[in-house]
């Protein structure tokens, strides 16, 4: 048990069974009345923030959760299978608990986000930005640059990327997971 006195930016807590980080917190003494604080929350699951205000000194359950590196081995249906990257123990996740699934390839790495007392996977998550390699776009035709014009690409994962009218086939792009959008051109060494 912790209570409001102990919050701090990125503790998790349980609240009405759903976990949720604290994203901003702000203890506020006012002239009259009680002491209160206003907090900024994020549900770990669905991403979803909402804004609470608890009054000073009020109980909350603390929660234990850990980010762990799996490498991404293979999908089978819905299943997507893991390896810890540290003890080689497999695990499988179901699609709509992995964040930026569509641009996972074999080989990647993911944090994976752990409910650190009964060992329940909550999500995993890609990193911010990954390089993936053009398979098909459309040519761009010279002179057509006068605005931000984008055509859409296909990538090695099949995902589909709006990207500059500059970039072709075989290249490869850097993408940001969480919406998808092309973040700059990648040199191959």
């Amino acid at each position: 048990m912790a209570s409001t006195a102990d919050f701090k930016n990125g503790m998790c807590i349980d609240m009405e069974g759903q976990y949720y980080y604290i994203v901003e917190f702000l203890h506020v003494k006012p002239g009259k009345g009680p002491a209160f604080v206003r907090t900024k929350l994020k549900n770990v699951t669905t991403g979803r923030v909402l804004e609470k205000t608890w009054n000073s000194g009020v109980k909350v359950d603390e929660v234990r959760i850990e980010r762990r590196t799996y490498q991404f081995l293979y999908q089978d249906g819905t299943d997507y299978h893991f390896m810890e990257q540290d003890t080689g123990e497999q695990v499988s996740i179901v699609k709509d608990n992995i964040t930026g699934v569509d641009f996972l390839k074999e080989g990647n790495i993911a944090e994976v986000v752990v409910h650190a007392d009964s060992e329940t996977i909550l999500f995993a998550e890609l990193p911010a930005h990954v390089a993936l390699e053009v398979t098909y776009t459309e040519p761009g035709l010279k002179g057509d640059t006068a605005t931000n014009a984008t055509n859409p690409a296909t990538v090695e994962t099949g995902a589909t990327v709006r990207v500059p009218l500059f970039i072709n086939e075989g290249e490869t792009i850097k993408v940001d997971t969480r919406d998808g959008s092309y973040v700059e051109r990648v040199k191959v060494k």
